[in-house]
């Protein structure tokens, strides 16, 4: 039976340079984001020759589309790679149900597509810091810079960042979210996930990419010739902005300290 991998994790959590040192090895496939926003999926069917979704049955772009991303992600190799947000998840699932129908559970149904896979969950502690470095990325436009300092990904015109509390907010409690769903969809689908964590893997890739070749069962590159082809974003902005939103939630949780009696009562 076929092997495969799925990473899963969320926005800014170095999801990115994971694939891309899976990718360098040359063992272990190309993971990416084959199912993910409609606008994205109709890029990669375009370059794969996919015939577009307007043009057929959903059926027939279902299934073709799968083929393709399944070579694309194996790259050559026996390994296909996904990297897969939680966002995503009930499309690729719903996106299967109709091509492999009476396969209720979703790690059945990706079994049949995939074969056995490796779950590996990618998490990053620091939320708030993950929170920043998305809404940089949103606002920016610059997603990742390659380590000589060109610009390895960018999906929008350049613009200067601005601070916001509530954006910061509401996404590191989506983020929070997220990881709270993905740890709960593992219990329901009875699966043990290898468990990375960014802080970990980002100051040291190599032990990371090592471990996880040995449980695919490939064998791992020299430690010494693996190397982050990505450069670290977070700046002295970020950290503006770090400092900002910690003064900034402390007021917002305690300023009921400071309110009337009666306000207090009426918003109880």
């Amino acid at each position: 039976m076929s092997k495969s991998y799925f990473i899963c994790t969320t926005p800014r959590s170095g999801s990115t340079l994971l694939c891309r040192l899976l990718e360098e090895t040359g063992r272990t496939g190309n993971p990416d984001s084959f199912y993910h926003r409609a606008e994205f999926m109709r890029e990669w069917a375009a370059g794969w020759g996919v015939p577009d979704p307007d043009t057929v049955p959903q059926s027939v772009f279902d299934t073709a589309y799968l083929a393709a991303a399944i070579k694309a992600g194996k790259a050559g190799t026996e390994i296909f790679g996904l990297r897969l947000q939680f966002e995503y998840l009930k499309l690729l699932s719903d996106t299967l149900g109709r091509i492999f129908p009476g396969l209720p559970a979703d790690a059945d149904r990706f079994k049949h597509a995939f074969g056995e896979i490796l779950y590996i969950h990618l998490t990053r502690t620091d939320k708030v810091a993950q929170a920043i470095s998305l809404v940089k990325a949103q606002q920016s436009g610059l997603w990742h810079m390659n380590a000589d300092g060109t610009e390895y990904e960018r999906l929008g015109a350049p613009q200067e960042p601005r601070y916001d509390f509530g954006v910061l907010r509401r996404e590191v409690e989506a983020l929070e979210n997220d990881d709270r769903a993905w740890l709960a969809w593992f219990d329901r689908q009875g699966i043990r996930p290898v468990r990375v964590r960014y802080e970990a893997f980002a100051g040291q890739p190599a032990e990371t990419l090592i471990e996880i070749c040995r449980v695919l069962d490939v064998e791992p590159p020299e430690a010494g010739s693996i190397a982050s082809r990505l450069a670290k974003l977070s700046d002295a902005v970020s950290q503006e902005w770090r400092s900002r939103y910690h003064a900034d939630l402390a007021e917002a949780d305690g300023s009921w300290l400071d309110a009337p009696e009666g306000k207090v009562a009426a918003e109880e």
